[in-house]
């Protein structure tokens, strides 16, 4: 979608099949998104020593890359649009459908993705959405619209937590007022500047790594959340129900990509090909609760995963991805961003 805060190391795994590994592998991975148990069978199998850093959204990940983490990691997961701007930046490796046997375990339509056409530089990780999730205790109105997050009624103010993401916030606040996401009109730009100021005195804080454990501890009443991180919070005692607004959600995509420059190359794609293996990628649904872009994932998952009201909206349910701004009007987002949380 994604307890570990970023560049948090975690997870050293010393193989007992030998005196020395046959390599190491670098992952750069979202906070809880991975079960230890999967690791470390991959690291058992290749005897390969394995370590992790995490980290909270797609920006930390760029960001960390840009400051010189290139070149240190052989793996990262970023999401659909930050797949496209790593590309355009020159971040990632390619590799030919050939150095994975499992390439064909793809589902076929997230093969020839926007965001790397034909899959030359990742693969599929995990899909979902992101929305919010309500307190049914606290609040007794209709859970229907994103009027909730950004106009919120009395019984919510200064009780929701917002994610940290630029990308996924901003685009909520553009599904709400209608407007075109990327836009460079300065009127757009005026009003989406506007709501998000004016609703950030009803929000109590931003946070993504804490937006399943707020909803879980009743710190807050309602949340911008992943569809997998509300599963989870609802699995560890959250009455809550997640929210498929009508003025629509975000649908995303996170991706293992294959960066520049990585140390580990090989491994690298022996990674990437275990985790294209059916009963490996329902490993991560069955911990993560979101959904695989793997064929014969099925039998491997758990009843309560596999029928998740999270992922299964209603059939008209809109969803748009996060687009990828160009350069000039990025800047203006940004500027929209840093304001509002100052």
């Amino acid at each position: 979608m994604r307890k570990l805060l970023a560049s948090t190391a975690v997870a050293l795994l010393a193989l007992t099949a030998g005196a020395h590994a046959e390599g190491k592998l670098s992952i750069y991975h979202w906070f809880e998104y991975i079960p230890q148990e999967l690791l470390d069978k991959f690291a058992e199998e290749y005897d390969v020593e394995v370590t992790m850093d995490t980290f909270d959204s797609n920006e930390a990940l760029l960001a960390s890359l840009k400051a010189g983490k290139l070149g240190s990691y052989d793996v990262a997961v970023p999401g659909d649009y930050m797949v496209k701007i790593m590309r355009d930046e020159g971040m990632l490796d390619t590799f030919e459908a050939s150095e994975l046997p499992n390439f064909g375990n793809i589902e076929d339509r997230w093969v020839d993705v926007e965001f790397d056409p034909g899959r030359k530089s990742s693969i599929p990780y995990q899909w979902g959405s992101t929305s919010f999730s309500v307190n049914k205790v606290l609040y007794k109105g209709e859970l229907d619209s994103l009027s909730l997050i950004f106009d919120a009624p009395e019984e919510l103010k200064g009780k929701i937590n917002v994610l940290d993401t630029a990308g996924e916030t901003l685009t909520l606040a553009s599904l709400y007022l209608g407007i075109p996401q990327c836009t460079s009109d300065r009127e757009h730009l005026k009003e989406l500047n506007a709501l998000v100021q004016k609703a950030k005195a009803d929000w109590a804080s931003f946070g993504s790594d804490v937006a399943k454990d707020v909803l879980v501890s009743g710190d807050a009443a309602a949340g911008m959340i992943w569809s997998g991180f509300s599963a989870k919070a609802r699995s560890e005692g959250a009455n809550i129900e997640y929210v498929f607004p009508k003025e629509g959600m975000i649908v995303w995509m996170d991706n293992v990509v294959l960066l520049k420059d990585a140390p580990n190359r090989e491994n690298a794609l022996k990674f990437m090909n275990f985790l294209l293996e059916p009963e490996n990628a329902a490993a991560v649904t069955n911990y993560a609760q979101y959904t695989a872009g793997v064929k014969g994932v099925g039998e491997f998952l758990k009843p309560e995963v596999a029928n998740s009201p999270e992922s299964n909206p209603p059939a008209d349910q809109k969803g748009v991805f996060v687009e990828a701004c160009p350069q000039d009007v990025q800047v203006l987002y940004d500027a929209i961003w840093t304001n509002l949380k100052k």
